[in-house]
C-alpha cells in the first residue's frame, strides 16, 4: 500500500498516471517516494513479470529504476503501463437536483417576497426530496431545509391570519359594544 501524501486506496489511486499529460491533481508527481511505495511498484512489476509481460532484462532494468526512484514521478512512468498501476479516472460527484435548489431559494426568498413564495418552497421541496429518492441526485439537505423555511413561512401566514381576525373580531364587537354602560 502506498503513503504519499492524499493517496488512499493503493499505488496511484486517483493521482499520476491515468491522467492526461501535465495533470497532476494534487501535485503528488514531485513529492518523495517512500520505502513502502518503492515496495509496491516491485511488487507491480514482479507481477507482471510472473504474468510474462515483462522479459527478465526488462523487469531487472525496471527493478533498477524503481529502487533508485526520488519521486512518485518517477515510479509512475516505470510501471505506468502496467495493470494495477493506472487508477480508474474519479467519478464526478452526483448532480444537485435543481428543485432542491429552487425550494431552497423560495425559502430564503420569503424574507423579501413572504406570502408570494411560501408555497412554491414546499411543493418544490417536496417533489426535490421525491426526486433525489428516485435518481440519486444530490441536495436532499437543500430540501430539506427549503421545506422547513416554507413551512416556517406558512406557520407564519396561519398566525398572522389569526391575529388579523381577532383583532377584526375585537374592533367591531367592540364598536357594537354601546357606550358608557
Amino acid at each position: 500500500m502506498t503513503v504519499g501524501p492524499g493517496n488512499s486506496g493503493g499505488y496511484l489511486a486517483g493521482y499520476g498516471a491515468g491522467y492526461p499529460a501535465g495533470h497532476d491533481p494534487g501535485g503528488r508527481a514531485h513529492l518523495r517516494a517512500a520505502t513502502a511505495d518503492r515496495d509496491h511498484a516491485a511488487d507491480l512489476l514482479n507481477t507482471a513479470y510472473a504474468e510474462g509481460r515483462l522479459d527478465k532484462d526488462e523487469h531487472e532494468a525496471r527493478l533498477a529504476q524503481v529502487m533508485s526512484a526520488a519521486t512518485f514521478a518517477e515510479l509512475d512512468a516505470v510501471v505506468a503501463d502496467l495493470p494495477g498501476a493506472r487508477p480508474p479516472m474519479p467519478a464526478l460527484p452526483p448532480k444537485t437536483n435543481s428543485m432542491a435548489i429552487a425550494s431552497l431559494l423560495c425559502g430564503v426568498g420569503q424574507v423579501m417576497f413572504w406570502p408570494l413564495i411560501t408555497i412554491p418552497a414546499i411543493v418544490l421541496g417536496h417533489v426535490a426530496r421525491r426526486q433525489i429518492r428516485q435518481t440519486g441526485e444530490a441536495g436532499s439537505g437543500l430540501a430539506t431545509a427549503g421545506l422547513v423555511l416554507g413551512y416556517i413561512g406558512a406557520g407564519v401566514v396561519a398566525l398572522a391570519i389569526i391575529a388579523i381576525t381577532l383583532v377584526v373580531i375585537v374592533a367591531t364587537h367592540g364598536a357594537s359594544a354601546p357606550a358608557g354602560g
